[in-house]
């Protein structure tokens, strides 16, 4: 019998976690840039274990856990379902998902309109409530702060996600800001730091008439983080808060791969607001930023770029 090759120090851990007697390797192998992973045959089904040996591992799946499972229980679009969080005695821990066979997307207009359903979840919950009846389980009640309970990572940045009335201090104190500390204190880069100083008094500009209720977000959906299965949409890999709607099409749109179709019945349910262009950028200056830091300076050039356009607005 093959044993569990990826996590040879975990196996009981595993099974114990897992309720299972059973772990034997499927041969799938799956991951990214960032973490491992693995298909496992379980005595409950298979299973998908992503792994990471580095010390703030645990952080970041226990985000990605929660916003899997925040995403699910709006019941407006597939994700996988997020079994358990363990640490790994030598370093690092895990995350036991369920294992879906995830084919390239393909349902491009059907996504647009769950993303949209995703994104108004929230939204009508407060404006409707959440009223419930007696025999029916709760569904999740109405958010009416930006943030999240906690950490979520995009890539392996982590956001703290610290809740906040206003979603423009929100985004410029906890997104924006946060990047190009870190920037400043890894490059030291003065047209970053002489830029930002001038950018973040004129963000509230770009909100001026229109009014934003919290909605959940995935947070970093790239194609990379999209697919079919089952023959129907699934998003995976969240960076998971709640923020403005219309930040989730920011990374949509730098690296394509969703089509027209997705944007075009995403916005038949949510019609553009005015100023949603310049938005747009800004929200992309997030993901630029959030790369240079992640992978360095190849990243820099549209950053900067980014920030010098929208000083011109």
């Amino acid at each position: 019998m093959r044993k569990c090759h990826l996590f040879p120090n975990m196996e009981a851990i595993l099974k114990n976690a897992l309720h299972t007697n059973t772990l034997v390797p499927t041969g799938y192998h799956g991951g990214g840039c960032i973490n491992d992973g693995e298909g496992y045959k379980t005595d409950q089904g298979v299973v998908f274990v992503k792994s990471n040996n580095k010390s703030e591992a645990r952080r970041m799946f226990e985000g990605e856990y929660a916003g899997l499972k925040a995403i699910k229980d709006t019941n407006t679009i597939q994700v996988p379902n997020p079994i358990v969080v363990v640490d790994n005695p030598k370093g690092g821990a895990a995350l036991a998902l369920q294992f879906v066979d995830i084919k390239g997307l393909s349902k491009y207009k059907q996504l647009g309109e769950q993303l949209a359903a995703l994104h108004l979840h929230n939204i009508e919950l407060v404006k409707h409530g959440n009223p419930g009846y007696v025999g029916k389980e709760e569904g999740p009640l109405p958010v009416e702060k930006f943030g999240f309970h906690t950490t979520t990572c995009c890539g392996y940045i982590p956001m703290e996600n610290e809740w906040c009335d206003n979603w423009i201090d929100f985004f410029t104190r906890q997104r924006l800001d946060m990047q190009l500390r870190m920037i400043e204190t890894e490059y030291g880069d003065r047209e970053a730091r002489e830029l930002w100083v001038e950018l973040q008094h004129k963000i509230p500009k770009f909100f001026e008439g229109i009014e934003i209720t919290p909605s959940l977000l995935h947070g970093d959906l790239w194609s990379g983080n999209a697919g079919d299965a089952n023959k129907i949409p699934i998003v995976f890999d969240p960076a998971a808060f709640y923020g403005h709607h219309e930040y989730d099409l920011a990374i949509m749109g730098m690296f394509g791969g969703f089509g027209r179709a997705t944007l075009d019945a995403y916005h038949k349910a949510i019609p553009k607001a005015n100023g949603f262009s310049d938005r747009h950028q800004l929200y992309q200056l997030f993901h630029y930023l959030n790369h240079w830091n992640h992978f360095g300076q190849g990243y820099r050039v549209e950053s900067i770029n980014i920030m010098k356009t929208l000083l011109k607005v």
